[in-house]
């Protein structure tokens, strides 16, 4: 089926500051890049098993499981890479290790490569979503999409700019080539980094941080979305205790001073919030980078309503 003509990259990185629902935006990417037929697969690496969470899952093993069939026959795959696995698949791939490679678990040198080498760790994480993005079978791509869950906003540079991290450790061998492949697929057109934030002072700070950080480092920028948007519930810009205490008598309800009092500080806040996030959307929009923006979902996320968010930012 190919690429999806609003979304046309192949690699979806999702980034995002904590509690924002980087996630859940990251699997409802998936779901609806999969849509009419397609294949993708969600990635997550920060070992959270949120994948297996958002779909009522038992937690992943680390393999490229089937979670959803979608209409048209399409499927999202999910995978939760483990960094020990990965290498002792890396092991295994370039030196020929097998047996020894596990032997090296048993007595915790793999364990001690991955935390003493943090940048090593992150090599093997972004090279194995590169491996699946790039993967081909009969000629043909074996997934239309990848869409990863990244780290949140504040250490996405970090983990995406794999080749600095690596020069740090090795000067030559395969995983500096390994290295300055990923590096190539996150800096080409195949690759945008979306960021999720909320209409909120700190996660807005910090998606302004995060782009200005990616376009430094020659990182495409894809779309913003802003999570969690609520509907405006009062029309005009501000509201009376007359008024309050008028709708209330002609609903039939108790107008007492306590009640309006209250109902007219409850409406001030709901103005002074609404007036914040407008000049916080002001301040996405002047980043010049598409924005969309996804309903607060009051009953939390299920199968349903990540379908419906999906079905959104396809439209987007």
């Amino acid at each position: 089926m190919g690429e999806h003509r609003n979304w046309p990259e192949r690699l979806h990185v999702v980034t995002g500051k904590g509690g924002t629902g980087k996630s859940t935006v990251a699997a409802a990417l998936a779901l609806g890049l999969a849509a009419g037929g397609r294949r993708t697969l969600l990635v997550e690496v920060e070992g959270r098993q949120g994948i297996a969470q958002l779909f009522g899952l038992e937690p992943l093993p680390y393999a490229e499981r089937r979670v959803v069939t979608t209409t048209g026959g399409g499927e999202v795959r999910a995978l939760a890479v483990d960094p020990e696995e990965a290498l002792l698949e890396y092991l295994d791939m370039f030196y020929k290790l097998g047996v020894a490679g596990r032997a090296l678990r048993k007595v915790g040198a793999i364990d001690f490569a991955t935390t003493i080498a943090p940048g090593l760790r992150d090599v093997l994480l972004t090279g194995k979503v590169k491996e699946a993005t790039t993967r081909s079978k009969d000629g043909r791509r074996v997934y239309d999409a990848v869409v990863l869950d990244a780290p949140p906003t504040g250490r996405v540079g970090r983990f995406l700019n794999v080749t600095e991290e690596t020069r740090k450790l090795v000067k030559v061998g395969p995983i500096k080539t390994q290295s300055e492949g990923v590096a190539s697929l996150l800096r080409s057109p195949m690759t945008a980094v979306h960021v999720v934030t909320l209409l909120e002072e700190m996660p807005v700070q910090e998606t302004l941080d995060a782009i200005t950080e990616l376009s430094g480092l020659n990182i495409p920028v894809g779309r913003v979305v802003v999570n969690g948007a609520r509907p405006p519930l009062l029309a005009g810009g501000r509201v009376t205790k007359a008024e309050i205490k008028r709708g209330l008598t002609a609903a039939g309800l108790p107008a007492g001073t306590a009640t309006v009092n209250q109902l007219t500080a409850e409406a001030q806040a709901h103005l002074t919030r609404r007036e914040l996030e407008e000049s916080l959307r002001v301040e996405l929009a002047e980043l010049g980078r598409p924005l969309i923006e996804l309903p607060l979902l009051p009953d939390g996320v299920d199968r349903e309503s990540l379908g419906d968010l999906a079905v959104r930012l396809m439209q987007a």
